[in-house]
């Protein structure tokens, strides 16, 4: 099998490994040409991902069977490009316009029931003055693309003339305010749903982070059952209304007894690094499995619910 990657980052670099262990030949193709994929692809292909042609080019050398991607920020013209030539991506397409952008994620979880920190989208810098007042004077803007780590985020706070310097700051850039929430821990669920519907879940991770940057990862998280199992049911209609193939992370704060969701990410997550070591099978092998259409692999006790 011909399994294309786009994105040759460290998931890149694992996933490919994945493929090739599961009998696959990974095909990476990546806009840096010292990506850290290129050392376990089967080939590697250095070109922008706005360049359609050289995509489209890509593809049909490869003669790819199956697509998938490290990164969510990949822009919306690449997968375009490759639509033409008929190969299955995983995870879909829908997930990826969903992840990409902050509104659209809010807007789905609304639709899901589940709940998130409250807020409100922002249009005008009178937008913001009303979030402002609406959540007490203490929020975080953030832009609706290509936000992580804490990039493209304003604490919304404290002095009157906060709103006009962060608009100013946006710079025309699409927003979101999000209500300021205490939260005792974050924890992300790592979970991959395969082509007949069903869904292996690796336990929850408790996230500790430094200047909004992932430190570490612990595992057990220290979740009550019930919250576990609150978040896997959450995974589990995610998955569903998504109709996903492949391993979605989603990022939860945990308010005593109750699950705020954080962030989705459709793909492989830095937090489950630590199945490369301590289960049967990795995250990287569970997500490669479900994309070439393999059925997942044995349970572990400590690898899934």
């Amino acid at each position: 099998m011909q399994v294309g990657i786009l994105g040759g980052g460290q998931l890149g670099m694992f996933l490919a490994r994945a493929a090739e262990r599961l009998g696959a030949a990974a095909h990476v193709y990546a806009a840096d040409a010292d990506a850290p994929a290129r050392r376990t692809a089967h080939s590697f292909t250095c070109a922008p991902y706005e360049d359609g042609a050289a995509l489209t080019a890509w593809g049909r050398a490869k003669q790819l069977d199956a697509l998938t991607y490290e990164f969510e920020n990949i822009p919306p013209a690449a997968l375009n490009a490759l639509g033409a030539l008929s190969v299955a991506v995983h995870p879909p397409p829908e997930a990826l316009a969903v992840a990409q952008d902050r509104l659209e994620e809010k807007t789905f979880c609304r639709r899901l029931g589940v709940a998130t920190a409250p807020w409100r989208p922002l249009a005008s810098l009178e937008d913001m003055r009303a979030a402002q007042e609406a959540f007490g004077g203490d929020a975080i803007v953030k832009t609706r693309r290509f936000g992580y780590d804490g990039k493209g985020q304003w604490a919304l706070k404290g002095a009157a003339d906060a709103p006009a310097q962060i608009w100013r700051a946006l710079k025309g850039r699409a927003a979101i305010a999000e209500q300021r929430v205490p939260f005792d821990k974050e924890v992300s669920l790592i979970c991959t749903r395969f082509a007949d519907g069903h869904v292996q879940a690796f336990a929850p991770v408790h996230n500790v982070h430094r200047a909004h940057i992932l430190h570490q990862s612990r595992v057990p998280a220290g979740l009550p059952p019930a919250l576990a199992a609150e978040a896997q049911e959450i995974g589990d209609r995610m998955l569903a209304a998504l109709d996903y193939i492949g391993t979605l992370a989603i990022e939860f704060f945990v308010c005593g007894e109750a699950l705020l969701v954080n962030e989705l990410a459709p793909r492989v997550h830095n937090s489950g690094h630590w199945t490369l070591d301590a289960c049967p099978s990795s995250q990287f092998e569970q997500h490669m499995r479900a994309v070439m259409g393999l059925p997942t692999a044995p349970r572990g006790a400590r690898m899934m619910r």
